[in-house]
């Protein structure tokens, strides 16, 4: 086994069997497996970082709680998280590569959430799309057809109403599009990584075509080994997939064969604001978006980023409740990322996170400020914006909100 590195998993309280433990999940759910862990191993996972033997995390453990637990405890916690390929290692790189094998051999990306956060069959899907748009009138809404649109990423359950202003909204603009961008949050995408995949999406109600070499002409200006190095992420990413629905609706309700679409993961940014460095100055992040602008300018095209906004409360591991006044704050807060969005630009709306340190947990910094270089000079309207609860107690919440960009 070496020196085990656990790769980013999600924990979550559980009681089992009458006790507190911890329930491990992997993101990309390589593996399937899900792991029980109960609170007094849960320290074990702390010097599971790369840097000790199974006999030095045995050692470690011991010492920090203050006493002996034979090895073979430890050792039989260490082979269940090895087998769950929990650990960044060669069991888990073999079968990451085995799942990617298995990914590209499929004629389309099927969709991860049918018949989990939303209904598998068409028209059951169908009426489901056109509730949520119930009770908005289009009276006086004269027919747009811009360039970009900002929708939700958040389930359809919390979000349906803000999807379905901005789709509704948007129709003429899908209408005329030769090609659609959508720009997805990679919530486990690594440090300014922007991914691509050949797979065409599928949704219950068919497949949306890719431009193959639009997304050829992207890998090879970025380097293939960049932008497919986290491809596997696209397989389970619900970013992009639901607004990949909504759009194709609008196709069906068009009574239109889709256009191509070209999904982009954008991973994280935290980086940049850690290290004081800015995405405008980063090599690669300027290639794809010059390439871009280059590769479609003599197209019409639609950009979409497929995002939500703050994430706070204690379901976040913030130490305060999301009272009024908190959500009045947050609501002027995202009111000046809005008008920063409005007014195209991805400067002010960069250093309006990174001055706070992204402490509202923006889930669309990176798509929104690609999305917005992409545009370039541009201006638009909010359509919609809502808090949703993320908690039981309503003490935690999501903002969301949904734009159009000329």
């Amino acid at each position: 086994m070496g020196k085990p590195k656990l790769r980013p998993l999600d924990f979550q309280p559980v009681i089992h069997q009458g006790q507190q433990m911890w329930l491990l999940n992997d993101p990309l759910r390589l593996s399937g497996r899900q792991l029980i862990v109960p609170q007094v191993l849960a320290s074990l996972l702390l010097y599971c970082d790369g840097t000790r033997s199974e006999e030095d995390i045995h050692a470690a453990f011991c010492q920090h709680i203050g006493e002996h637990i034979p090895a073979e405890i430890v050792n039989n916690a260490l082979t269940q998280l090895d087998e769950a390929c929990y650990f960044d290692n060669e069991r888990t790189w073999q079968l990451k590569q085995t799942l990617l094998n298995e990914y590209r051999a499929q004629p389309h990306r099927p969709p991860a959430l049918a018949d989990l956060s939303y209904p598998g069959a068409p028209e059951a899907l169908t009426h489901l799309l056109q509730q949520y748009g119930q009770g908005d009138s289009l009276n006086g809404w004269q027919p747009w057809q811009g360039r970009g649109l900002i929708s939700p990423h958040i389930d359809y359950q919390r979000g349906g109403s803000v999807y379905a202003k901005v789709w509704r909204r948007a129709a003429a603009a899908v209408r005329s599009a030769d090609l659609v961008l959508i720009f997805g949050t990679d919530h486990n995408g690594g440090p300014g990584t922007v991914t691509l995949t050949r797979q065409p999406y599928a949704t219950p109600y068919g497949v949306l075509p890719t431009d193959l070499h639009l997304i050829d002409t992207l890998a090879d200006a970025i380097g293939p080994e960049h932008a497919f190095a986290e491809e596997l992420h696209h397989r389970q990413e619900h970013s992009i997939e639901l607004s990949a629905v909504w759009l194709h609706h609008t196709y069906r309700q068009l009574g239109l064969e889709p256009k191509p679409m070209v999904p982009i993961l954008c991973g994280s940014f935290h980086h940049f604001v850690s290290n004081g460095r800015h995405p405008a100055n980063d090599a690669r992040l300027t290639t794809l978006i010059e390439t871009l602008r280059r590769e479609t300018a003599v197209q019409k095209v639609l950009a979409v980023a497929s995002v939500d906004l703050a994430h706070v409360g204690p379901n976040f591991g913030d130490n305060f409740v999301m009272d009024q006044q908190r959500r009045d704050a947050l609501k002027q807060a995202d009111h000046n990322l809005i008008q920063a969005i409005l007014h195209g630009n991805a400067s002010s709306f960069y250093d309006q996170i990174a001055t706070v340190s992204d402490r509202n947990r923006i889930c669309g910094f990176s798509s929104i400020y690609l999305l917005l270089r992409y545009l370039g000079n541009s201006s638009g309207l909010e359509i919609a914006y809502d808090h949703c609860p993320a908690d039981s107690e309503d003490n935690s919440l999501v903002s969301i909100c949904s734009l159009l960009l000329d």
